[in-house]
């Protein structure tokens, strides 16, 4: 295999810029949710698809599809959570080996206290700063790169299956 094509000055500012903002955005949401709720960023990211779901239950194995995460760092994350009284693991019926995640009332009315204040800074730091019309630009920029991303993701599957990638939210605001 030959010389990878190299990004050019221009490219590799905007890749530098990008990771940049990714870091940064990241680092004002987790400040803002301990200052304001006292949960991590890894914390809201569970409670909001679990508080999205039917009776505040996911089994373990959606709740980290959605996420995105690996088996350990859920289960790692959970632990810390459970002890917090946040969530519970029951037994899932019908497979012995499975696990449901549920959502307590202790992380519901958590979740609900913190996401006014999450999506205040999410539109102060990432859609305030967009000129009128630049948000559906962005958004179709975005739409064609997890397009990429869903080809690439699906050449990786056996057989090519279909799926999708795990969706980012920001719910439950």
């Amino acid at each position: 295999m030959g010389e990878p094509p190299w990004l050019t000055p221009e490219e590799a500012a905007v890749w530098e810029k990008y990771r940049t903002l990714r870091r940064e955005l990241q680092l004002a949401q987790d400040r803002q949710l301990a200052r304001d709720s006292g949960l991590s960023g890894a914390d809201y990211a569970l409670l909001a698809p679990l508080s999205e779901s039917p009776e505040g239950v996911l089994r373990f194995r959606e709740l980290g599809l959605e996420v995105g995460w690996e088996r350990s760092r859920l289960s790692h994350q959970l632990t810390r959570m459970e002890k917090r009284g946040l969530v519970t693991r029951e037994a899932c019926p019908g497979d012995a080996r499975g696990a449901m995640i549920r959502l307590t009332r202790h992380g519901r009315d958590a979740i609900e206290a913190a996401a006014p204040q999450h999506v205040e800074t999410v539109r102060r730091l990432f859609f305030d700063p967009l000129a009128p019309g630049e948000m559906r630009v962005l958004e179709g920029f975005l739409d064609r790169m997890l397009a990429a991303l869903e080809r690439e993701s699906a050449a990786h599957r056996p057989n090519g299956s279909a799926g999708k990638l795990a969706r980012p939210g920001l719910r439950p605001g």
